[in-house]
């Protein structure tokens, strides 16, 4: 349910620990109101810390997502394959 002129909310969890209950309710909450607004509900991954990220967490957290039925209108997109597009801005 993406709107161009909604408000655009994300969800940017950090692959260094598995999905908790706090981060389960943060992406609940931005989920529901870009539904209610009519906006657009955005996946950024924020793996940017080389030393602790780890692909099975982001897997995990992605699954979990899933299993929740948290489902994003964008991405996931990950910060450590986008660091070209903010130096390009």
């Amino acid at each position: 349910m993406q709107n161009s002129t909604g408000p655009r909310v994300r969800f940017a969890p950090s692959p260094t620990g598995f999905l908790h209950v706090g981060g389960a309710r943060t992406a609940l909450y931005n989920l529901l109101f870009a539904r209610r607004e009519k906006g657009t509900y955005i996946l950024r991954i924020e793996d940017t810390d080389v030393e602790r990220s780890r692909d099975e967490l982001s897997d995990q957290i992605l699954s979990a997502l899933d299993w929740l039925g948290l489902e994003h209108d964008e991405g996931p997109y990950r910060q450590s394959r986008r660091a070209d597009l903010y130096r390009a801005a």
